[in-house]
C-alpha cells in the first residue's frame, strides 16, 4: 500500500510584530497556481523574516551582499518542497517604492516565491513581464475570494 503525501504550504514569522492574514485563502490561492501549472505540492515554507536575516542568507548561500525582499531554497521539484524567506521590511519599502499597499505587495512577493518553485525566473524582460502577469493573476484570484 502507498501513501501520498498531502500538499501543504505553511507560514512561519521570526518577527513579533507581523501576523499574516488570510492564511488559509493564501494557501489554497497557491495550491490552485501550482494545480493550473500541472505540479505537485509536497511542503512550502514561507518564513516571514527581517532585512538582515535575508541579507545574511543571501551572503552565505548565494555570495550575494545585498539586500533582497525574498529568496527562495527549492529542495525537490516533484513534488515541489522548499522554503521561501521573505523579508517584511523589505516588502514595507517596495510598497513605498512602488506606490502600492503593503498587503497588494506582500501577495505579490508571495506568489513571486511559488513562481520560481515552478520554473519560473526574472532573468530577461520577457520572463518578468510573464512573472508580472501571473502575479497579477494570483492577486486578483486572492482578492476576489476576500471581498
Amino acid at each position: 500500500m502507498t501513501t501520498s503525501k498531502k500538499s501543504s504550504v505553511q507560514f512561519h514569522s521570526q518577527l513579533d510584530d507581523f501576523k499574516l492574514k488570510n492564511k488559509t485563502l493564501l494557501k489554497n490561492t497557491l495550491l490552485e497556481l501550482a494545480q493550473i501549472e500541472d505540479a505537485r505540492v509536497g511542503t512550502i515554507n514561507y518564513i516571514f523574516c527581517s532585512d538582515e536575516y535575508v541579507l545574511e542568507l543571501n551572503k552565505k548561500f548565494l555570495d550575494h551582499d545585498y539586500y533582497t525582499d525574498i529568496l527562495s531554497f527549492p529542495m525537490n521539484t516533484d513534488p515541489l518542497e522548499g522554503d521561501i524567506f521573505i523579508s517584511v521590511e523589505r516588502v514595507k519599502e517596495n510598497a513605498a517604492t512602488f506606490n502600492t499597499d503593503f498587503t497588494t505587495e506582500l501577495f505579490r512577493v508571495i506568489a513571486h516565491g511559488m513562481l520560481h518553485f515552478l520554473g519560473y525566473d526574472d532573468h530577461t524582460e520577457e520572463n518578468i513581464r510573464m512573472m508580472r502577469e501571473k502575479e497579477n493573476e494570483f492577486i486578483r484570484a486572492v482578492r476576489e475570494k476576500i471581498e
